[in-house]
């Protein structure tokens, strides 16, 4: 009775541990769900916040060059021989030990940057780092984004094929049943009912390929959401739906909006203060520098005045010490010139990524009214597939089609099929292109 109970405990418990995964495995992924999880943990978001983390790191160590530097030291010196002072003292030479053989000091030294140019342009250039890499952040997830619903709409697309596969291969097999009745009645040929067969099994290939095609699609979606191959996931098939009217286009968009271009600025600030960091090092620097020491000396082991015939004395010291720049070999001068090329550079790059940007936008536009025309004439092409495969299969039936008719209709019925499918991936990807342009790719994810 007991072992009864045990199995029926260890039944519940492992019930109880597998229907929750069954249940998650079961739980469908919305394009709102994978950017989400995206976001969250794919490497390269997880890395660049990182890097925001290591910028505030980085601000805190060029602040602390500002900040009060203060060290303290120790020593202990044992003097076997001690030097002497050789001295004439009223006509008469003498000499005088300078010291005793063991000697101990300990002391602390304080310096404070009153006036250091490159010091206080090292902490403008520190601050704007953080900026940047909050900005790089921003960019990578928006370009996560951009990836993972690409990826998305592949794997829709692939699935919905799949879907005109297994209608063909099921229109295919009514006919193949036809035809086999007919041939053993001896009203088809034997050559009907082999290309039947082959065109059945060409079908049933490109459904095997079409399926490794999704396994793979699936996988790359998975690796740049940051989630483990391994987890099963499913996509809701109505995710991609019929377009019937375009988005409301402007004349021009506004990038300062852009994260590229907020980037690119800030990348001008930087080059900016790099150049008024090298002019810092012509200006001259004050500090203020203090120390105090306590020296012990005895001619036994001591260490600061341990015995009674130790000589234990303090010392100390505050000053100002000013730097001031003279020549160096015009090596101040070539660095300036060089910060000047790099600016120069960065101004024409910057005209560069602001003409990309237009690129992109009237590219995304032309290419929505472009896709938006295949999507109507395609639906109307696979609509007219759709009846003419339906008469021919009608009128084969009824002996008035031949089976080579029938073949070709079912054909051009799979590509009209297909190629509204990909006329609907086209155009999402377009859309995708058109919101990134707006700047406002992060509402896929609202």
């Amino acid at each position: 009775m007991l072992r009864v109970k045990l199995v029926k405990l260890m039944l519940l418990l492992l019930t109880g541990s597998v229907l929750p995964q069954l249940v998650i495995a079961q739980q469908q992924v919305t394009l709102k769900d994978a950017l989400t999880y995206a976001l969250q943990n794919n490497t390269k978001v997880r890395n660049a916040k990182l890097d925001i983390e290591g910028g505030r790191y980085k601000v805190e160590e060029v602040r602390a060059q500002a900040l009060p530097q203060l060290t303290g030291n120790v020593g202990l010196t044992y003097n076997p021989i001690i030097g002497q002072l050789v001295a004439n003292f009223g006509g008469e030479t003498q000499a005088i030990k300078l010291g005793q053989n063991w000697n101990s000091t300990a002391g602390v030294q304080l310096s404070q940057q009153l006036f250091n140019q490159q010091v206080f342009t090292g902490l403008q250039a520190a601050r704007s780092s953080e900026e940047y890499y909050s900005l790089t952040s921003q960019l990578t997830e928006e370009q996560i984004i951009e990836l993972v619903a690409n990826n998305y709409y592949q794997v829709l697309v692939n699935r919905q094929q799949l879907n005109v596969i297994d209608t063909n291969i099921k229109n295919v097999k009514i006919v193949e049943k036809i035809v086999s009745n007919q041939f053993k009645n001896g009203l088809a040929r034997k050559i009907d009912v082999d290309r039947i067969n082959v065109n059945l099994t060409n079908l049933t290939t490109q459904r095997e390929q079409t399926i490794n095609a999704i396994t793979q699609l699936e996988n790359q979606l998975k690796f740049s959401m940051g989630m483990p191959v391994s987890t099963p996931i499913i996509l809701p098939a109505t995710e991609l739906t019929e377009v019937t009217t375009l988005p409301v286009f402007t004349d021009s968009i506004d990038l300062a909006n852009r994260t590229e271009v907020k980037l690119l600025n800030n990348q001008d600030k930087l080059l900016s203060l790099q150049r008024k960091a090298y002019v810092a090092e012509y200006y001259p620097s004050l500090a203020l520098t203090g120390n105090y020491t306590y020296s012990s000396q005895s001619d036994g082991f001591d260490f600061l005045k341990s015995n009674a015939a130790a000589i234990g004395y303090g010392a100390s010291a505050v000053g100002l010490t000013l730097k001031v720049p003279i020549f160096n070999g015009f090596l101040t001068r070539s660095k300036i010139r060089q910060a000047d090329v790099n600016i120069k550079k960065a101004q024409e790059s910057r005209k560069e990524s602001v003409n990309s940007l237009n690129l992109a936008y009237e590219n995304a536009k032309i290419q929505l009214r472009n896709n938006l025309n295949t999507i109507k004439s395609q639906r109307k092409n696979a609509d007219l597939a759709q009846e003419i495969y339906k008469s021919t299969q009608n009128n084969y039936n009824n002996g008035l089609a031949s089976l080579t008719d029938l073949l070709d209709t079912e054909n051009a019925l799979t590509s009209a099929q297909n190629s509204y499918t990909q006329a609907l991936l086209n155009y999402k990807i377009a859309e995708i292109q058109l919101i990134k342009s707006n700047g406002n790719i992060k509402s896929l994810v609202q």
